[in-house]
């Protein structure tokens, strides 16, 4: 099948415009020009995951995290971060991106969270965009139907996410947790946010050392179950694209990347 048909139906879901502003999302890498035989969903782009790629003979990769997130200063091939890219062209791997418009859209991957953890009757936790009529945000915040305690939510978030540990900020050893603000990714800048609505527990990730001592200041209870708990859309947007080929009858096959590019272990 033909690339730029195979995004058309992506972006109706994962629209660009619902993106942050400067957020790098979209075509990355190569063309869209092309006929596709083979899709692979990944978190990120890494070496080793462009090592899979080529492997899997991938024709398109997408990626939640853009790969050039920043600018590249060079493209000597004598670094494995630089190396990849080359790689990536010289294999003819087309690289999306669809980022923080994968955070803000319903049906995105902060309502996935919701739905993992049983957070219901949720809300944004910032508003973003005002489109014909519509509202959207980033972050979410709701109820759970049964109060936990702060220690109870811990392990729920640590097996709902199989996590061999997190950190915690909390200005109190234990508390009811009823209503719970998610960020997935880096998501510290909106605590406040999460406080003004009543939050009494903030999931996010990457949260920076000085910050956790303004949250605790702030009286606010924050899980940081790090940045790779988004490694949970790999499998959601395969299945997502599964269905578009079945209602479609496209002719492509569809996998996600089984690399762990988490950069952290826990000992």
């Amino acid at each position: 099948m033909n690339a730029e048909v195979f995004i058309q139906q992506f972006e109706r879901h994962f629209p660009l415009h619902l993106a942050e502003e400067g957020d790098p999302v979209g075509l990355q890498i190569g063309t869209l020009d092309k006929e596709i035989e083979r899709v692979m969903i990944t978190l990120d782009v890494r070496p080793e995951v462009v090592v899979e790629a080529i492997e899997k003979n991938i024709d398109l990769l997408i990626a939640k995290h853009p790969p050039i997130f920043r600018p590249v200063r060079d493209l000597v091939i004598d670094s494995p971060q630089t190396k990849m890219y080359a790689d990536l062209l010289k294999h003819d791997i087309a690289v999306y991106a669809a980022h923080t418009n994968m955070d803000i859209v319903p049906d995105g991957l902060n309502d996935w969270f919701c739905e993992l953890l049983g957070i219901k009757r949720t809300s944004y936790i910032k508003e973003t965009h005002f489109i014909d009529g519509h509202r959207y945000g980033i972050g979410r915040i709701g109820e759970l139907d049964e109060p936990m305690s702060l220690q109870e939510m811990i392990q729920h978030v640590k097996e709902t996410f199989q996590l061999d540990g997190l950190r915690v900020i909390s200005p109190v050893e234990d508390k009811p947790v009823s209503c719970v603000a998610i960020c997935g990714g880096s998501g510290e800048k909106f605590y406040r946010e999460a406080l003004k609505k009543g939050a009494d527990v903030y999931i996010t990730g990457d949260v920076y050392y000085h910050t956790g001592h303004d949250m605790i200041a702030d009286g606010l209870t924050v899980i940081d179950a790090g940045h790779y708990i988004e490694a949970y859309s790999k499998k959601h947007i395969a299945n997502m694209c599964q269905n578009w080929k079945k209602e479609y009858n496209w002719d492509v096959e569809i996998c996600y990347s089984e690399e762990n590019t988490n950069p952290f272990k826990f000992y």
